[in-house]
């Protein structure tokens, strides 16, 4: 992430937008079920308020300052500095596994799509896969200058996380972004 997106990403604004709006959208009527993994937490804005909702979570952040800041700061969840497009857990180790605006930040289609498979393959079954990101635009573009940025296609959405594996996947879109949500058969 480039500095001015990491500043935002760790802000006390994106922390109660969290709280107030991205989180209770991508939950909304989901059983996370009481062993949960999130993706890619970045400085954890989002891991702050989902280690209050459920018993066991687990983080897995590439970048190894990130993750060391994140597992200081909230020693009661399972911090691992992990690849999301190659997990080190066990098939089935999750009965749920999430993801909050950063598959925007792996470098390529493919790696989004190596990702849906890794969260497939870690769920449980009847396990869900649930998540957001940002759609495209100006703004959006402005904030990764310099930056990885590769947005979703929601158009092309279900069928990428079906492929990977996925039933029963649902897909919402609202002004700035869309929301996924996929279960392991």
């Amino acid at each position: 992430m480039n500095r001015t997106h990491l500043d935002l990403c760790s802000s006390a604004e994106w922390a109660d937008a969290c709280r107030r709006w991205i989180i209770p959208w991508v939950l909304d009527g989901l059983d996370l079920g009481a062993d949960v993994l999130e993706l890619g937490p970045g400085p954890g804005r989002t891991t702050e308020v989902l280690a209050e909702l459920v018993p066991h979570l687990a983080a897995a952040e590439l970048d190894p300052a990130l993750a060391a800041d994140l597992a200081a700061r909230l020693p009661e969840v399972e911090v691992l500095e992990a690849d999301a497009t190659d997990l080190p857990h066990e098939a089935g180790s999750f009965s749920a596994v999430l993801c909050f605006t950063m598959l925007h930040h792996l470098p390529s289609r493919g790696h989004q799509d190596r990702l849906f498979a890794q969260a497939a393959r870690v769920l449980r079954s009847g396990g869900v896969f649930a998540g957001t990101d940002s759609l495209d635009g100006e703004d959006f573009r402005q904030l990764h200058v310099d930056d990885i940025c590769v947005p979703i296609d929601p158009s092309g959405l279900e069928a990428r996380l079906e492929a990977a594996g996925l039933v029963r996947v649902e897909v919402a879109i609202d002004d700035s972004r869309v929301r996924f949500r996929g279960w392991r058969p």
